[in-house]
């Protein structure tokens, strides 16, 4: 049997709908016409939506010369405007298993590799706040990329907030796995339409199809296999 002290959510395809990869796009697009490039290559539009690391940022960069901050910049920005505009518009929206977090009686967080910006506009637009004790999303900045998950710097800062000795952590990805391995820490693959053939590597702790059974499993049901 096993009671967690603290549940940490991801955001996306958690808590609310993924963006659509052809927004993403659309909004990459944009910021290379926001910095002078009008037709960039397709492989270098799905690099940016697709995981972009530091040295792939500088790599695409100097195909077109470009600075880095300022494409950023500019990424980050229109990136952000289109997820507010898909939110406001009824285009992405949350779960309807939401309830399930307020029969926690355990303290709750998010953890997101999305914009911080983007996690409150979320929590403040749906009404969530009041379900989540501590929330971190990543900087708009490059550095960020070297600190979001599966890296488990915002996790840890995430776990630090919550004070938690025993936590748990709810995600949608394999990126969501890593690092709450890394983190030392449980983990429950939340199985989504998106992610519904997932094969993940490292495994969960827990597999779970709704936010109904991660309240039963943190009420003290188990580790799943014991």
């Amino acid at each position: 049997m096993t009671h967690y002290d603290a549940v940490l959510f991801d955001q996306d395809g958690v808590l609310v709908e993924p963006p659509a990869a052809d927004v993403q796009a659309a909004a990459t697009r944009a910021a290379f016409r926001a910095v002078g490039v009008d037709d960039p290559r397709e492989e270098h539009v799905e690099a940016v939506v697709n995981g972009l690391t530091v040295d792939g940022l500088h790599a695409v960069c100097a195909t077109y010369d470009l600075d880095p901050e300022a494409f950023w910049e500019a990424r980050e920005r229109l990136d952000e405007r289109s997820q507010f505009e898909r939110f406001e518009a009824g285009a992405r929206t949350t779960y309807d298993d939401l309830e399930a977090i307020g029969e926690l009686d355990v303290p709750c967080g998010v953890v997101s590799n999305n914009h911080d910006s983007t996690v409150a506009f979320v929590l403040e637009y749906f009404d969530l706040r009041s379900l989540f004790d501590a929330a971190y999303g990543r900087e708009k900045t490059i550095e960020s990329l070297r600190l979001k998950k599966p890296n488990p710097h915002y996790l840890d800062l995430g776990l630090a907030a919550l004070d938690a000795d025993d936590a748990l952590y709810v995600g949608d990805g394999v990126s969501d796995l890593v690092a709450a391995h890394r983190a030392g820490v449980d983990s429950a693959l939340l199985r989504r339409p998106h992610n519904a053939d997932l094969d993940p590597d490292p495994a969960p702790t827990y597999v779970v199809d709704t936010l109904h059974e991660v309240a039963t499993i943190v009420e003290g049901a188990g580790r799943s296999g014991d």
